[in-house]
């Protein structure tokens, strides 16, 4: 195999390229091969780069070029099997060294992270709202890769700076996105580009049922195809038919601050049509549960309370920038269902204020 690095994890601040050719490709796992090439392709990479990662030591303090830089590898071998990987094909890694330091603050072990990722399959969930998305879960359910767009992508390096000040400046503690790397694959010349992040649900109980929330209630009940589903996240509308809330206890308070200073940032950063993720599991009557602050993350609730619900909350699609596009989306919105109407499409301090008020109504003692 040939290996063409450039910004290399060795040097990855220079924008020298440089070819070496190896006899072996030095992997720290063993690697789950699937029958889907883009994800056998990802789970090696991911354990390619996270052995490279470990050459490179730790520097105390991150520089902005760090935002820039990548790590990418193009491996041509004819003698590959295409049924465990493809002959030919390219890995990037975005920003490695930003993500190594969100990993660390945001307490992912290395090793756990290459378990998750590389020694079991990734399952494919399908496609979510409109976007059309797929989601990926490793087998452990601990992480999940969602699929992007190359507008999501750039995006995503739009606000990731502040999102990593914003992490540090908190110790880590959000409920926004917790994001673990970002990757391109090159698969017969089509590029395939992949966000990992904690899965929110990744929770010792089991999850009985899921909302999306906004504030609004245009278009916001689930449709028949979403109620199909194994699973169906419900919306907004169906939370509030079903009498739903989110009692919380004397934790309110501070789950509440936390969820609004997000909200907040969010809102700085020209951002809108988030959503409040929650998963609820009910307390059966012989139900002994615990919360685990250390690995489930974003768990909230009172085991003991009189509720006997526990949740797992997250604020989750955090790219979106109301641009020229959504300005056009609220306008047409706006005529056809009248100006009061309560539409997702809305400027972002409208939407913090009403994403604000969502929250202080469903999140109770």
């Amino acid at each position: 195999p040939t290996l063409h690095n450039k910004c290399s994890m060795a040097e990855i601040q220079s924008t020298k390229s440089r070819q070496k050719k190896v006899r072996a490709l030095h992997q720290k796992s063993k690697v789950f091969r699937s029958g889907d090439p883009i994800t056998s392709v990802l789970m090696w990479g991911v354990n390619y780069t996270m052995s490279e990662l470990e050459q490179v030591p730790e520097t105390p303090l991150l520089m902005p070029s760090d935002f820039k830089a990548y790590s990418k590898v193009t491996i041509q071998h004819s003698n590959y099997n295409n049924f465990v990987l493809p002959s030919k094909f390219k890995v990037k890694e975005y920003c490695p060294l930003v993500f190594r330091d969100l990993r660390e603050r945001f307490n992912e072990d290395p090793d756990d992270f290459l378990i998750s990722l590389v020694e079991g399959p990734l399952s494919a969930q399908g496609t979510a709202g409109r976007s059309g998305a797929t989601f990926y879960f490793t087998h452990d359910r601990r992480i999940v890769v969602k699929s992007l767009s190359g507008e999501d992508v750039s995006a995503f390096h739009n606000t990731f700076p502040s999102y990593h000040a914003y992490v540090v400046e908190h110790g880590g503690k959000t409920y926004l996105p917790h994001y673990l790397g970002m990757y391109r694959i090159t698969v017969d010349e089509k590029e395939t580009y992949f966000l990992v992040m904690r899965n929110v649900f990744s929770t010792s109980w089991p999850i009985d049922r899921a909302y999306d929330l906004k504030g609004s209630t245009v278009d916001r009940t689930a449709s028949e195809k979403e109620l199909a589903k194994e699973f169906p996240v419900l919306k907004d509308n169906d939370f509030r038919e079903k009498g739903e809330r989110i009692h919380l206890g004397a934790g309110r308070q501070a789950v509440l601050d936390i969820l609004r200073r997000d909200a907040q940032y969010l809102s700085s950063q020209n951002v809108m049509d988030y959503s409040l993720l929650v998963g609820i599991h009910d307390i059966a009557p012989e139900e002994a549960v615990t919360l685990d602050p250390e690995t489930e993350v974003y768990a909230v609730g009172d085991p003991a309370g009189p509720g006997r619900q526990v949740y797992a909350i997250s604020i989750i699609d955090a790219l979106t920038k109301y641009n020229a596009k959504k300005k056009a989306a609220h306008t047409a919105k706006g005529m056809k269902h009248g100006g009061s109407a309560e539409i997702s499409t809305v400027n972002p301090d409208t939407y913090l204020r009403r994403f604000m008020d969502l929250l202080t109504g469903v999140i109770v003692e």
